[in-house]
């Protein structure tokens, strides 16, 4: 009855070990550990993984820094590397491709300002490439970047506006930046997401416009994505149960507090929460300091995907190219 909203598959993974012993049919689990940098890759090989994971076949990476949410410049160039790392794992690039980012979302928004902020700082050089052969033709990767905006702004559809620049240019990689939604507060803003499925913009709100994918442009998509928001009433129905554990914990069991709290099946917490906050208004919640979190954030992601499309420049000469 109670749908928590995800669109990490980290999480979607853990909500399924929660009510099922063992591992999900059809998926693959790898972690491992960097100083305080978790790198978790879920990879989806069948139709049962899928349906179980509520997510399509294919790989979704995972980098957890819960540093990352306090300035550490030397951390978040760390953080950049990985991502680095995982693009060029994950989709063989080199400068010999032809790459279009795009940054999705809403610019007048902040929560959803990720992917428009994060375009200002690419290294956009398929210009040089084409103007200056001699010059940049053996060292750079050709790189195009753009924020289409969203329906609410343009009156067009994100997913006919790339289609439209992809038939155009015609890319060998296409690479998304969007915000995301979490399911738990403490991954916002410190959670990257890497995936080779694509993604459907407006996902992390409930609002799913059509998809970027392989299937709809015709050319490999990698999707990252960083939570921005909670769903409030996920944050409700987690007080509840943190309320339930404490009380069994700190408490005589025929607590009657407690005793209601553990009688209430999923049926009847989802009709509470109902009655105080009316989930079917979709009220989501953003971080006080959003702002400043969207900097960073998209700051680290920028350089991230400038270091994996552009292994030959120095950091110098990459300053000197970002428009």
């Amino acid at each position: 009855m109670f749908n928590i909203r995800t669109d990490l598959a980290v999480e979607a993974r853990e909500m399924y070990k929660g009510g099922h012993a063992g591992e999900i049919p059809g998926v693959l689990v790898d972690e491992s550990q960097d100083d305080n940098i978790k790198i978790v890759k879920v990879t989806i090989v069948d139709d049962d993984g899928a349906k179980a994971m509520g997510k399509a076949i294919g790989d979704y990476i995972t980098i957890e820094v819960p540093d990352l949410k306090y300035r550490d410049i030397e951390l978040e160039d760390k953080v950049a590397q990985k991502l680095a790392d995982v693009i060029k794992k994950i989709s063989n690039v080199n400068v010999n491709m032809k790459v279009l980012v795009i940054g999705l979302g809403n610019w007048n928004v902040t929560p959803d300002a990720l992917g428009p902020k994060a375009i200002e700082n690419i290294v956009v050089t398929r210009h040089l490439k084409e103007l200056a052969p001699l010059q940049f033709g053996e060292n750079i990767c050709a790189v195009s970047a753009m924020a289409p905006g969203v329906l609410g702004i343009t009156g067009i559809e994100t997913a006919e506006i790339v289609k439209s620049v992809v038939d155009k240019i015609k890319p060998d990689l296409v690479i998304t930046i969007d915000a995301l939604a979490s399911r738990r507060v403490e991954r916002l803003a410190t959670t990257i997401q890497i995936s080779n499925t694509g993604i459907s913009p407006g996902s992390g709100i409930g609002n799913k416009r059509s998809a970027i994918n392989m299937e709809s442009l015709g050319v490999p998509v990698i999707a990252i994505g960083v939570p921005t928001v909670v769903d409030a009433a996920t944050i409700a129905n987690d007080a509840i149960e943190h309320l339930e554990s404490a009380l069994k914990n700190n408490v005589e069991s025929d607590s009657p507090l407690y005793n209601v709290l553990k009688n209430m099946n999923d049926e009847d917490k989802y009709a509470l929460i109902k009655e105080v906050l009316s989930p079917e208004e979709n009220l989501i919640v953003t971080p006080k300091e959003i702002d400043l979190l969207i900097k960073n954030i998209s700051s680290i992601l920028s350089r991230g995907i400038n270091l994996a499309l552009q292994p030959n420049l120095t950091v110098d000469e990459m300053n000197q190219l970002v428009h």
